[in-house]
């Protein structure tokens, strides 16, 4: 057997590093098996008003490629979009604030995250998000907001100053205006808060073309 070179002590510490960075990725693993177990089998069953899977993959890709960490969502539902942040979060090191106030979807929602394997990645909260938004200290680097949709400038307005810089915060059901559509279009989108975001000079905001459901998204730039 090769003899370590180093002092004994330093060469303990490796060995526990490689063992805690291995169970760190059984672990993964594991998780990663448990969220494509259960994505599999609700394929075409997220009903109640949950993102089509083409969103969810894009709120992961966002969370993974900026390393975010803190995350907070405003209408969980039955948790479609909660296990696709809390996936990417897992694997970041960070954690999920979701919020719903209907009892029946979040009960369901805390279930699928417990199958998935994400609990300890997710703090999901029964409450009413007009009231909580104010009460959340942040801060926040990513925040995903899919509740009623006349409240989104509201939840912006209460968010934006809770949000880091180089931040993003993402909403459902966004499109960009169309002439003659007035303020309201599209499926239920809000054309307020686009408007409202796209004219907050400290975000770049868009609406990502390869979204089903209108998926924006506004960078919070850096200062």
């Amino acid at each position: 057997m090769k003899k370590c070179s180093r002092p004994v002590f330093f060469c303990v510490v490796l060995g526990i590093t490689g063992a805690f960075s291995l169970a760190q990725i059984k672990s993964a693993e594991t998780i990663d098996q448990k969220v494509n177990a259960v994505l599999q089998r609700m394929s075409y069953q997220w009903r109640d008003m949950n993102v089509p899977e083409e969103d969810g993959k894009l709120l992961y890709k966002i969370v993974i490629k900026n390393n975010y960490k803190r995350a907070l969502e405003l209408g969980t539902s039955t948790g479609h979009s909660g296990i696709w942040i809390a996936w990417a979060l897992s694997k970041t090191g960070g954690k999920l604030i979701t919020v719903e106030i209907d009892e029946r979807r979040h009960r369901e929602a805390v279930e699928h995250f417990k199958e998935a394997g994400l609990s300890e990645f997710v703090d999901a909260r029964l409450a009413d998000a007009h009231d909580l938004v104010n009460e959340l200290s942040g801060p926040f680097d990513f925040v995903f907001i899919d509740a009623d949709k006349d409240w989104y400038t509201n939840y912006a307005q209460a968010l934006i100053p809770k949000l880091e810089a180089g931040g993003c915060m993402t909403a459902h059901n966004i499109y960009e205006p169309m002439p003659g559509r007035g303020r309201r279009y599209g499926r239920g989108g809000t054309g307020e808060y686009y408007e409202f975001m796209k004219g907050q000079p400290d975000f770049e905001t868009s609406v990502l073309p390869e979204s089903r459901g209108g998926l924006s998204v506004s960078y919070k730039k850096n200062q």
